[in-house]
């Protein structure tokens, strides 16, 4: 209770001086984390995070959950681009490429490690998270084009590689299953989940949309029915075996097609509590990270951040939307801008708590690392990047449809 009335007071005094602090860059991320350190980090924490295990787990998982929902609510809006904006490279030629890179890199920096687990740390490592540099996605000095394709991949890339993520994990933390049943497991897990998803989404919709039809619910209310879905999802699936990120992300995907006949502030309740939820997730990794490093290796876990977060990331991006509209700035920026937060964060929670021993000190060590220089690096450079599309426009880019 101690650190519920800590997180609220906190975000309290966040709302209060939001404003100035964006000045200097200091956003709710930096603060949330910086708090955990502060004061729920170390070894005699002022406010420790006490949740047992299974607790702390299932509930990092509806922080994934309620994510992978609101980003797949936001497929109506790239739907009213005229042309592509890279997503399919992006998501299938770009995103693979950056996986394999990560398992390599972790196999050249961390030699002995087993592939499976190097396998799970690139699956945490490589999801991209907007919200540490979320101020781009509405400045108008970038690009229309670059900001939607960096939303698109931002929204559907954990929706990708939270199945894998769920199987490499699992062949890990397994002792006695062979591969073959393993992959039964998943798949049986992702196609319970998309049945879920898809009929709860689809049922969903059209009670939504017949509901407001008939003017039996206004549209401020249904804003409730945004926000029950992603948890019904995910409970639902989870009952029946399925993978409860699938579902949550299948029924925001069938949920997009009703949203645009609601109200603007129809996903306003939603979006605010995967906000509150992923600031809460961001705290507990402030306070995990205090107990980073303590086994050494410090200049191992930096330079495997350094690698993922320019060269695997940045090479497969340039490489795949070369030949496109997009301009040789604009593919050096997407590439570029690839910063992680809370889905590595929460993969990194899940992994931790199923994992034992020093494999599960290696993702959080891993994780970190990678979280942090990305914080860094990606928060200072976000306003020159801004400053220099200012200064350079560019060709004519995709505009949305009136």
């Amino acid at each position: 209770m101690i650190a519920l009335f800590v997180l609220l007071a906190l975000l309290f005094l966040w709302v209060l001086v939001s404003h100035r602090l964006s000045r200097w860059s200091i956003t709710a991320p930096i603060t949330f984390a910086a708090a955990g350190i502060l004061i729920s980090g170390g070894d005699h924490p002022v406010v420790p995070l006490d949740a047992d295990t299974h607790t702390f787990q299932r509930a990092f998982e509806l922080v994934l959950a309620v994510m992978l929902f609101t980003d797949a609510t936001e497929a109506h809006e790239y739907a009213r681009l005229r042309e592509p904006v890279g997503q399919v490279r992006l998501l299938g030629l770009a995103l693979p490429g950056s996986l394999v890179l990560a398992v390599l890199f972790g196999a050249l920096v961390f030699p002995g490690t087993g592939w499976w687990l190097l396998a799970v740390i690139a699956l945490v490592v490589m999801p991209m998270d907007l919200a540490p540099v979320l101020m781009l996605l509405r400045d108008e000095r970038l690009p229309l084009r670059m900001r939607a394709a960096l939303n698109i991949e931002g929204g559907f890339n954990d929706g990708l590689i939270s199945p894998l993520f769920v199987f490499c994990l699992a062949h890990v933390v397994s002792e006695g299953d062979t591969f073959g049943h393993l992959v039964t497991n998943a798949l049986k897990g992702a196609v319970y989940a998309t049945v879920v998803g898809s009929v709860l989404g689809f049922l969903a919709s059209k009670a939504v949309r017949s509901a407001l039809r008939s003017s039996w619910a206004e549209p401020a209310s249904l804003r409730l029915a945004g926000l029950a879905l992603p948890f019904l999802a995910y409970s639902a699936s989870v009952l029946v075996d399925g993978n409860g990120f699938v579902a949550a992300f299948v029924a925001g995907l069938w949920y997009a097609h009703v949203v645009s006949e609601l109200s603007e502030d129809s996903l306003d309740l939603v979006n605010d509590v995967s906000h509150l939820l992923a600031l809460a997730a961001w705290y507990a990794f402030g306070a995990v990270a205090t107990q980073a490093f303590v086994g050494g290796h410090v200049l191992r876990y930096f330079a495997y951040a350094l690698l993922v977060l320019v060269v695997a990331r940045s090479v497969p991006v340039i490489a795949s939307l070369s030949g496109t509209a997009f301009s040789r700035p604009e593919r050096i920026a997407i590439g570029w801008l690839g910063p992680r937060g809370v889905t590595s964060i929460v993969f990194s929670v899940l992994a931790f708590t199923q994992l034992k021993g020093d494999d599960a000190d290696f993702v959080v060590n891993v994780t970190a690392a990678t979280v942090l220089l990305s914080v860094l690096l990606h928060g200072v450079t976000a306003e020159p990047v801004a400053r220099w599309f200012a200064r350079h426009p560019q060709p004519e880019e995709a505009d949305p449809v009136r």
